[in-house]
């Protein structure tokens, strides 16, 4: 019987089989789910735990059936294949894959109870009827100064609803406190980066003055406002498998500008891990909490100077910027497009035209155009 296949035995009611995979394939689990619980509902969480453990804008979660679990295919394990990150306030365990860092969902420290990611599940994704149904946005009001939630106000014509906790609710403080600003050991002010845990933390400067004098430099900075890094939303495959998240917001940053001094490999110290996904592509990520954190896109040499400085992707969900998620003051985001949109579209085509248009929207609403600029 192929994975695919529903199956149906006796009295036990039918299910159907979901398969997935992390981006290095360590991790590789199915579901049986009931096909009375499909689809599966889902719900973007924008809460500041989820972005600072995922580096990610937002995190895509359905929650399982109750008794409904990953069933692991060898030589994948639980216990083997993946890393477990709770807080010391958590309410569930959230596990990533130790190689990739890919995050395959949460489960509850009293109930056993599976949320899963629904991004990692490839060989359904053209499944009918769907698998998954997109619904709603969680936790906006922790994701102050706006966020994807913004970009995605519709999926397949369907207005998103949006769910926060009441004032006075338990989970009411999982509301962000808004970061301070820091400035630097020159007393200019920079932008702090920090995974969840803290395990890897570092500050971004604004671009030098060298850089606007140099033609080089151009395709590097904001087109809009040189004192700022370009920013873009990204819903390559690779991403996708690597983080658990449909997409993944990168801020662009020449890296003479990040203290400390990223090494070439990109292993910043502390709880930082490394990996090559491809020949020309090196990714890091906190190996405690799970945060994807930057990543080198060589692509033959085109994002990197005749003095050798590289431009890295930074993980935009792990930004603390003090006026709010997007980090306004110091980004400006490409809303006219998304990048790798094609591969976005093959994964979930609702989705990926949802945030294409909704982030066009967006940047015409709030800056009377929406940018379609190149970037390196």
């Amino acid at each position: 019987m192929s994975e695919n296949q529903i199956q149906s035995i006796g009295t036990t009611p039918a299910t159907k089989t979901l398969t997935a995979r992390c981006y290095c394939k360590a991790v590789h689990f199915t579901l049986a789910v009931p096909l009375s619980s499909i689809p599966l509902k889902v719900h973007l969480c924008h809460c500041s735990i989820c972005r600072y453990t995922h580096g990610t804008l937002c995190i895509f979660h359905a929650p399982l059936p109750s008794g409904v679990s990953p069933s692991f295919i060898a030589p994948s394990s639980l216990s083997s294949s993946l890393t477990a990150y709770r807080h010391a306030k958590a309410s569930s365990t959230r596990y990533f894959c130790s190689t990739c860092s890919c995050h395959i969902g949460d489960v509850g420290v009293d109930d056993d109870e599976w949320v899963i990611s629904a991004s990692i599940f490839d060989a359904n994704k053209d499944d009918v009827p769907a698998v998954w149904d997109i619904q709603t946005h969680v936790n906006t009001a922790s994701a102050p100064g706006g966020g994807l939630y913004e970009w995605l106000p519709r999926v397949n014509g369907k207005e998103m609803k949006v769910w926060n906790p009441r004032d006075g609710a338990e989970n009411a403080a999982i509301k962000t406190t808004t970061p301070g600003r820091e400035v630097g050991i020159d007393g200019e002010e920079v932008l702090r980066a920090q995974c969840h845990c803290g395990g890897v933390s570092f500050t971004i400067s604004r671009p030098k003055a060298a850089m606007l004098e140099e033609k080089a430099y151009e395709p590097w900075l904001s087109p809009v406002d040189p004192r700022k890094w370009p920013a873009c939303l990204d819903a390559c495959d690779d991403c996708r498998l690597q983080t658990g998240v449909h997409a993944i917001g990168w801020a662009c940053i020449a890296e003479s500008c990040i203290a400390p001094k990223v090494p070439g490999d990109l292993q910043l110290g502390g709880a930082s891990k490394t990996f090559k996904s491809s020949e020309d592509v090196w990714r890091s990520f906190c190996g405690t909490c799970g945060a994807s954190v930057m990543a080198y896109f060589n692509y033959g040499g085109a994002r990197r100077q005749e003095n050798g400085e590289r431009l890295l992707n930074i993980a935009a969900g792990i930004l603390r910027a003090p006026e709010g998620v997007l980090a306004e003051e110091w980004l400006t985001w490409r809303t006219g497009r998304v990048a790798w949109a094609e591969s976005g579209m093959r994964y979930d085509a609702g989705l990926t035209e949802g945030l294409s248009e909704g982030m066009a929207e967006w940047g015409r609403e709030n800056h009377g155009e929406a940018w379609g600029f190149n970037i390196g």
